[in-house]
């Protein structure tokens, strides 16, 4: 079956519950596999086969659901601005009801009370009865369902009691809740944009237009014009508009916006730039390689989209409690109407300000955006730094890492090994020569760094007649008629090669943490060629801070155990798994998750792929520019394996904030309703007006919001 994942902006959504909605709505069509909509970020995340199903059918299943699927920013923004227009026009109106109501006494008051508040009835709160309407036309009752049903019950009986029957008015009640929690609503719509200010920021980064060499001659054209293949020409200052690779020129560019390096880095011919970072000295001549979606700075921002889309495990509670709340809410508010009024014996208007009372106190909307909220906020933390998560079940599940794996080679080292040492039983020059040829055609690092000492002491490096590469091994080739092998100890016991007289040069160079591996050349062992890779600079302090948070740290590598401990003595790692064939590393992954261990694995997200897939989270360090094809769920874009243990504590005080919130929801709903409902009444005369329990509602949704825009406040870094 064949996928496809789409990232949809909803306009329309006003709580927990339309998310909810929404997902259901499209989960119920053809095609679609799996369907995930966030509140928090305003987007749904669908996953489709194509052969059943394409996006406009999935749009109109949103469409249907009573929501509208729309262009990020510049709707966005409309939206803030109508609801804002909105927001002056129920204050202008409330504050009148409300004083005329408490303080004055004059014979037509009752007439103008009806005037001020039925537009904020049905203006200003229109969204809440288009939003029940949609709600129970999709048999499922909403945030939008209380709202309209309490206003209205106080709207139409202080309509009644203006123009038919005898009784107080309830104006000041049903005007007090539509304006306080559209100005609510308003509120989270502006937290909610300061959460994805990670995407705004990214999104402006690239220019409009850039510099193309046609025939010699400059052009100036939109980025959206540019070609693969075009010479790009960049100025100092300019940011460079797509990916590319450096043909002419010399300077430093700033890559701190991908990332989060502050200090410039050299480039020159060959050397490979990202779109969006900034040229700072010299003048770049770029061929570009990379353009539209497919630049890292794209497939950056919709791997954030993405994340920021999903749910955290965690979410499911909620929204298990969100599915059922409002019809438990309604039953309770009816429940306590009917108590009050039949069975208690109290007045009409006091039983009907219960049922309001507990109508609008109840606040599915705390508990809805809880997580998401928590998570989108840590998500975008994590981005700022460099570090990309991809979906908030990784943010969630790396809090419980116990043990990280770390692979050796371009993980803890720089994968740019150097050749040591040539151990030569018969020539220098033919050991080298024989080596170089053999290792010519593989793609392992130590390869490359043979063929360029080869080529620097003996000039061209011929070709082999025939080879074939033993992973975990070495290499087989074949050079006018002889048969060369070249590899460790296990391709020469294999093939039924004497190597004694070299075991004591072997195990010294071993014991040194290079990597010894043996020459033989018809049948009959020739000389050693030792090279060794070095640590990346961070490699030390990063162990360091992951033991120092508690988190038991292990060693994997294809080399022999003697090279690997001598690496991991230099850096602090106790425990070594050596000797692991590449296809065996998942295996390695499975025993200690066989154990309780919950595992994060690090690898450079290529031949690593396997066991970062097999992890509980799998990260990927060495991105490149392939970020959003890495096997990992983390991509640690800076190449810095510090950001590990960062990404931990990010985990760490994002899941704290999600508990934190989830505790005072379910707090608040638990105390709210019953106050609401008037359980206090009998004994301490306490009741809650409808406009104090919507001053309530608002406040605990601010409280969650604001409780997760602290994350930002966080230090991933000690300074």
């Amino acid at each position: 079956m064949s996928r496809k994942k789409i990232v949809l902006e909803i306009e329309g959504m006003d709580c927990a519950h339309c998310a909810v909605a929404i997902e259901r709505s499209v989960s119920k069509v053809r095609g679609v596999i799996k369907a995930s909509v966030s509140f928090a970020t305003a987007r749904a995340t669908v996953e489709y086969d194509p052969k059943k199903v394409g996006p406009k059918e999935i749009e109109r299943s949103i469409e249907g659901a009573g929501y509208k699927v729309r262009e990020r920013k510049p709707l966005e923004r409309e939206r803030v601005k109508r609801r804002a227009v909105l927001i002056v026009l129920g204050l202008a109106l409330t504050i009148p009801v409300l004083i005329i109501e408490l303080f004055l006494i004059f014979p037509e008051k009752r007439l103008l009370l009806f005037l001020l508040a039925t537009p904020v009835q049905f203006i200003v709160g229109w969204s809440f009865y288009r939003g029940a309407y949609y709600s129970l036309k999709n048999r499922f009752a909403n945030l939008d369902v209380l709202v309209a049903l309490s206003t209205s019950a106080a709207y139409f009986y202080s309509l009644a009691a203006t123009f038919f029957i005898e009784g107080p008015t309830f104006y000041e009640a049903s005007a007090t809740v539509v304006t306080t929690i559209a100005i609510g609503r308003f509120l989270e719509d502006l937290a909610r944009g300061r959460t994805g200010e990670a995407i705004e920021r990214l999104t402006l980064l690239q220019p409009e237009t850039a510099t193309v060499l046609k025939r010699g001659r400059e052009v100036r054209v939109p980025v959206g014009h540019i070609q693969v293949g075009d010479i790009l020409l960049i100025r100092p200052g300019e940011r460079i508009p797509v990916d590319g690779v450096v043909v002419k020129g010399y300077s430093s560019v700033d890559e701190s916006i991908i990332t989060g390096e502050s200090i410039p880095v050299e480039k020159k011919k060959g050397d490979v730039v990202i779109g969006a970072t900034i040229n700072k000295t010299g003048v770049l001549k770029v061929r570009a390689t990379r353009i539209g979606k497919d630049t890292v700075l794209s497939q950056i921002i919709r791997l954030i989209e993405e994340a920021q889309a999903s749910k955290a495990p965690i979410q499911r509670l909620a929204d298990t409690v969100v599915n059922y709340f409002v019809p438990i809410v309604l039953m309770i508010a009816i429940v306590s109407f009917a108590a009050w009024y039949f069975v208690l014996d109290s007045s009409f208007l006091f039983a009907l300000t219960v049922f309001v009372s507990v109508l609008v106190v109840a606040c599915p909307c705390a508990l809805g955006i809880a997580t998401p909220m928590a998570v989108m906020v840590g998500l975008g933390k994590g981005a700022e730094h460099g570090i990309l998560i991809k979906d908030g079940a990784a943010l969630e599940r790396a809090h419980k890492i116990t043990t990280i794996i770390l692979d050796k080679t371009r993980t803890l080292t720089v994968g740019k090994p150097k050749v040591t040492d040539i151990i030569a039983l018969s020539e220098r020059r033919e050991v080298l020569l024989f080596a170089a040829i053999a290792e010519k055609g593989s793609e392992h690092p130590l390869a490359g760094a043979i063929v360029d000492k080869a080529r620097k002491e003996l000039g061209r490096v011929p070709d082999a007649d025939w080879f074939k590469v033993i992973p975990g091994e070495g290499v087989k080739a074949k050079y006018k008629g002889k048969e060369i092998l070249f590899g460790n100890k296990k391709l020469m016991s294999a093939n039924k090669i004497d190597i004694t007289h070299l075991l004591d040069q072997i195990e010294k160079l071993e014991g040194e943490g290079k990597t010894a591996m043996v020459l033989a050349v018809d049948k009959k062992a020739i000389g050693i060629v030792a090279a060794a890779d070095t640590l990346r600079k961070t490699s030390k302090r990063a162990v360091d801070e992951l033991r120092e948070a508690g988190i038991e740290v292990m060693m994997l590598t294809g080399d022999n155990k003697k090279t690997a401990e001598a690496i991991a003595k230099k850096v602090g790692i106790d425990h070594v798994l050596a000797d692991v064939l590449p296809q065996d590393k998942a295996n390695e992954v499975k025993k200690l998750q066989a154990k309780g261990k919950v595992v994060g694995m690090v690898g450079d997200g290529i031949n690593d792929a396997p066991a970062l897939t097999q992890a509980d989270v799998g990260i990927a360090i060495g991105a490149g520019t392939d970020v959003a094809i890495e096997a990992g769920n983390v991509v640690l874009v800076k190449n810095d394996l510090t950001d590990v243990a960062c990404f931990i504590k990010l985990s760490r005080k994002t899941m704290g904030k999600i508990k934190q919130n989830l505790f005072f929801a379910f707090s608040y709903n638990i105390l709210a309703i019953p106050i609401a409902a008037g359980v206090l009444y009998p004994f301490l005369h306490v009741v809650i007006s409808p406009m104090v329990a919507a001053i309530a509602m608002v406040l605990s949704d601010i409280i969650v919001v604001g409780n997760s825009l602290m994350l930002k406040r966080f230090e991933l870094r000690h300074q």
